[in-house]
């Protein structure tokens, strides 16, 4: 029996989200079902040392985002499959914003109503790393060195070489 050949496509897959589409309809449901009590953003590390980052605010800038959708899909001048209007949630959402956060999840067990912002953030932070191959200039040597070498510091010799010598 013959293997089965993939089709290729020239085509690279999206990985994350960049816009409510991407996200999964949990998601947007819970930034529906945010009562806005701030709980979230006064748990939060980062928020708390004064970080630009905002659980709450984040869960606003969905809702907004969707609302937004909805009523343009309203209008019937386009359709869910093929939408663009030339936004997405980074202009809502800061890239600074998203990388501020710890993933402590300190903002999840703070919600009285069991939210988790927490996905959507690294649903950004992935399609922005790994879509846009882009990211803080900070963090690019460390996957510059994981991609090359293996591991997250760059080092010249091979990394079990330690076994060896013992």
């Amino acid at each position: 029996m013959p293997a089965e050949v993939a089709e290729v496509s020239d085509e690279l897959p999206d990985f994350g989200a960049n816009d409510v589409m991407g996200l999964k309809w949990k998601n947007i449901l819970d930034a529906y079902s945010c009562t806005e009590c701030g709980r979230c953003t006064a748990q939060c590390p980062a928020n708390i040392t004064g970080k630009a980052l905002s659980p709450r605010g984040i869960m606003m800038s969905i809702r907004d985002r969707a609302n937004e959708i909805g009523e343009n899909l309203d209008k019937g001048t386009q359709d869910r499959e093929t939408y663009k209007d030339g936004k997405s949630l980074f202009d809502y959402i800061s890239r600074e914003e998203i990388h501020a956060c710890t993933t402590c999840n300190a903002c999840v067990e703070a919600c009285p109503v069991l939210i988790n912002p927490l996905q959507p953030i690294l649903k950004l932070r992935r399609y922005e790393i790994l879509t846009e191959s882009a990211g803080p200039s900070d963090w690019l040597p460390m996957f510059n060195s994981i991609e090359n070498q293996g591991a997250a510091w760059a080092m010249n010799i091979d990394r079990e070489q330690w076994m060896k010598e013992v």
